[in-house]
């Protein structure tokens, strides 16, 4: 039974409105029908004209009335001309589908329109949390711009950036591989770590993509053609195309690097871009611009969120944007940036950094029954910060990753942003 239910709703996705389908068929159905009025004229005259043998009469069906005749040949030709659509359709579109050999033609059709006519989204952030809140909304629209920070300096992105002087492939490679259509293989390909010789500790994804911009010949383009390749839905931007260094105030001295940081485990007074009058990319600012939907975070609030906000006219943009604007609340503190930090302190911090008014809407985790896996304080939300913050309207909701409390579950966290941001 539940075979049959899933067979009908596949066969009724075809009359979904917007699919660019039926018009389609409806004129190859009338081409038919004018050729096959044409082969009826002809037949007619032979009929008329020609001796048959007396066979003909029975095969012809001519001792039933013409209407019974027209019924029955009407209905075997729409059958016969549905299924073959149907079979040739298959045929020609199965080599080109997503690697689930079940997922039918109309399916993929009916997903790719309904993500085409989704809502223009643009994601400001970096590291984890931006790839995976990607990972879920990529399940409703296609039309999503990544605003990435360019202030990594650790790890392999830290070496290509020193050595080649490119922004810092990193969250980029995270980007690409949660907005790939073959996500899954895509994922541990670009995230393969090299472990001898040279290549120690560098991330295949990171060289693609640093031997894509020496072959396109800059940064930008190279992302651009490593969407072509990888097919993901949407479009990766860098805040800014300048080299930037992400510096924090602690204890009354300056750290310079964003690695180093939260290495420090003491309070960050005031972050800041060095130098100074960084500017935001063009390419960003229009897509902030034309958005209709603006998130900002999950990510580390002094190394990832801030350091997009602080590129000299991003914060304009945003505000000069018509986009509803949300804010993504960490689920975990973050240890040497934000321990012991709650909803308050996160949205305090930016409001020193950027100023007030920023966000319509902050999303926070309402389940708290699960510890953060890595032993980090709960970001709680109380509340008192609903008085303390009455420009902006909160909403709670359950967006935890029950496997790794301390992130985001994409799908949870996507579908909450749709229903209770998107469609209030």
């Amino acid at each position: 039974m539940a075979r049959r239910l899933t067979s009908t709703t596949r066969w009724l996705r075809w009359l979904t409105p917007g699919l660019q389908i039926k018009r389609w068929l409806v004129l190859l159905m009338v081409s038919e029908l004018v050729l096959v009025l044409g082969v009826a004229y002809a037949l007619k005259e032979i009929y008329q004209t020609a001796h048959l043998p007396s066979g003909f009469y029975y095969i012809t069906l001519q001792f039933l009335p013409y209407w019974a005749r027209a019924i029955m040949f009407g209905i075997f030709g729409v059958g016969l001309l549905l299924v073959s659509y149907l079979k040739l359709t298959q045929s020609v579109l199965g080599p080109f589908l997503p690697g689930n050999t079940t997922t039918s033609v109309v399916e993929v059709i009916h997903a790719f329109r309904l993500r085409g006519r989704g809502p223009r989204v643009v994601a400001i952030g970096g590291g984890t949390g931006l790839s995976s809140l990607l990972r879920g909304l990529k399940v409703y629209t296609s039309n999503l711009s990544a605003i990435v920070t360019v202030a990594d300096d650790g790890g392999s992105s830290g070496r290509l950036r020193d050595e080649y002087r490119i922004l810092p492939p990193g969250d980029f490679r995270q980007c690409l591989i949660a907005l790939a259509d073959a996500e899954p293989l895509m994922k541990q390909l670009f995230d393969h770590r090299f472990k001898e010789g040279s290549l120690d500790g560098h991330a295949f994804g990171n060289l693609f993509i640093m031997a894509m911009a020496d072959v396109t010949g800059n940064f930008e383009q190279a992302l651009r053609e490593s969407g072509k390749v990888l097919a993901v839905k949407g479009t990766i931007v860098p805040s800014t195309l300048q080299d930037v260094t992400l510096v924090a105030s602690i204890n009354g001295s300056t750290v310079e690097g964003e690695s180093k940081i939260p290495k420090q485990h003491a309070p960050i007074s005031h972050v800041f871009l060095k130098p100074d009058g960084v500017q935001v990319n063009p390419e960003a600012a229009q897509a902030i611009l034309n958005a209709e939907l603006i998130t900002v975070g999950p990510g580390s609030l002094y190394t990832s969120i801030l350091p997009n906000l602080l590129v000299e006219g991003m914060v304009e943009a945003i505000k000069a944007s018509p986009a509803l604007k949300l804010y993504i609340c960490n689920l975990a503190a973050q240890a040497g940036e934000t321990d012991g930090f709650g909803v308050d302190d996160y949205l305090r911090v930016i409001r020193e950094h950027v100023g007030a008014n920023l966000f319509d809407f902050v999303l926070v985790n309402s389940n708290t029954a699960h510890v953060p896996t890595g032993g980090q304080s709960q970001v709680i939300f109380r509340p008192i910060d609903t008085s303390r913050h009455p420009e902006v309207r909160f909403i709670a909701s359950d967006v935890v990753n029950v496997k790794i409390p301390s992130h985001h579950d994409p799908d949870k966290l996507a579908r909450t942003i749709m229903r209770k941001v998107w469609q209030a």
